[in-house]
Parts: structure tokens; C-alpha cells; sequence
């Protein structure tokens, strides 16, 4: 099938229709699809040094700081949303620098130390590089969101050579989780015009999700023993472009 071009009624510029044909859709979309493969292959690549550390963990020290872990890539949808909201140039090139949080893993924790230890231990890997962090847990939102939040760049090695992909890493603890849970259902039923009295209470139930989250902790250090919790050891990380999480 022949290429088409673009063509507009001549009494009217503003009445313009745009063809594309069957070959350039399959182009946009195979290009599309081998982009986010990349992203895809990275958060696998994440999870399976955290799939490893939690294993090691289980035999070497008889214990599991991981509770669980869930991933996912952004939906086209999704990324296109994003892409117009944030102002971005709808190109590869720009969105593969400007939106970090494409490829995304979580790590949910029993507790608060386990999460800052799991980050310090993935971070420490010689093949990932710190891009931003942000610290929830330490300072948390005013809403009372905690969470410690990380941009990771992790190596995917490709038949066509080395590609070095974001990944956002979110560790917290199972009440954090829980509460995030419930903040994200309430904002969408009521399509983030949440009444004052349901986010006072919001933030009530942050706080008590934290006050559990250190009773547990010295519960846990009680039994097993264990270190303080501490924001990480943040190694230098090179200065960067401004990103948008």
C-alpha cells in the first residue's frame, strides 16, 4: 500500500484530515512496543536482585525482609496522559529523559528498617546507579503518604548492545502500603475532589499506621534484635537533568 500524505480542505486550514498508512501504523506501533520492551526488561532485571536478596536472606540469616513484590511498565495510555500533562515533546528521545517513573517495582517491607537495608543493599550493586531518591518515610507528604522513593538506572543488554534503563524502586512497610491502598481508592471515587472531614481522617489514619509501624519495630528488635532505623548512606550521584517523577 502507498504512502499517503497528509491533506487539508483548501476553503478551510482548520479543517484538516491527517491519513496514516497500514505500514506507518504498524512502524509507530512495533517502535512503540520495542520501547517499552526496554523499560520492561529493566524492572525484570530489579526484581531479580531483589528475588536473589530475598533468598539469601531466607538461608543465610533465616529471615525475609521482603513481603512482597509488585511491578509494572506504564500503559500506553497512561504514558501518553503523562506525556501531555508534563508538557513533554512527544518523542522517544525526550520522554526516555524526561519521565523516570515509566518501568516501576515496589517493595513492600514488614518493617521500617527492612526497607532502608534492601535499599542500601540494591543500591550498593557496582551496576546501579542512584538517579534520584526521595525520602518519604524520613519527611513524610503533608498528606501523611510514607514511602521511600528511588530512581535506579540498571543495564539491559540488548542484541543491539547495552541499554541503560530507569526504573523507579518504592519501598515501605505493609501498613504504609495499606494506606496508600486506600488513599488511591478514595481519590478515585471521588475523582480527587476528596471532602476535608475524609482527608483529616486520611491523615489520621497516617499516623496511626506509623504509630504501629514503630511498635512493631520494637516488637521485632525485642525478639531478634536489630539495628535502629536510619535514612540511608546516600553515595554522591553525578549532577543530572531535572526529572520528573
Amino acid at each position: 500500500m502507498a504512502n499517503t500524505a497528509p491533506s487539508a480542505h483548501a476553503a478551510d486550514p482548520d479543517d484538516m484530515a491527517i491519513t496514516v498508512s497500514a505500514a506507518e501504523l504498524r512502524e509507530l506501533r512495533d517502535e512503540f512496543e520495542r520501547f517499552l520492551m526496554e523499560y520492561r526488561f529493566g524492572m525484570q532485571e530489579v526484581e531479580t536482585k531483589l528475588g536473589i536478596l530475598r533468598d539469601e536472606f531466607q538461608l543465610v540469616h533465616d529471615y525475609n525482609p521482603i513481603e512482597h513484590v509488585t511491578s509494572r511498565v506504564k500503559s500506553p495510555d497512561s504514558l501518553v496522559e503523562k506525556v501531555q500533562r508534563k508538557g513533554v515533546e512527544p518523542d522517544f528521545s525526550s520522554i526516555r529523559e524526561a519521565i523516570t517513573d515509566i518501568a516501576g517495582v515496589r517493595v513492600t517491607c514488614s518493617f521500617v528498617a527492612d526497607a532502608y537495608r534492601l535499599f542500601d543493599l540494591l543500591t550498593a550493586q557496582d551496576d546501579i546507579t542512584v538517579l534520584a531518591v526521595k525520602d518519604y518515610i524520613a519527611h513524610p507528604k503533608q498528606n501523611g503518604y510514607k514511602s521511600l522513593h528511588a530512581i535506579v538506572e540498571v543495564p539491559v543488554f540488548l542484541s543491539s548492545g547495552r541499554v541503560d534503563v530507569p526504573v523507579e524502586v518504592q519501598f515501605r512497610t505493609i501498613a504504609m502500603d495499606f494506606w496508600a491502598s486506600l488513599e488511591h481508592k478514595i481519590y478515585y471515587k471521588y475523582d480527587t475532589k476528596v471532602p476535608a472531614e475524609l482527608l483529616d481522617s486520611l491523615k489520621d489514619a497516617a499516623e496511626t499506621a506509623a504509630e504501629l509501624d514503630d511498635r512493631m519495630e520494637r516488637l521485632h528488635s525485642e525478639i531478634r534484635g536489630g539495628s535502629h532505623v536510619r535514612p540511608p548512606q546516600l553515595r554522591p550521584v553525578a549532577p543530572r537533568p531535572a526529572i520528573q517523577a
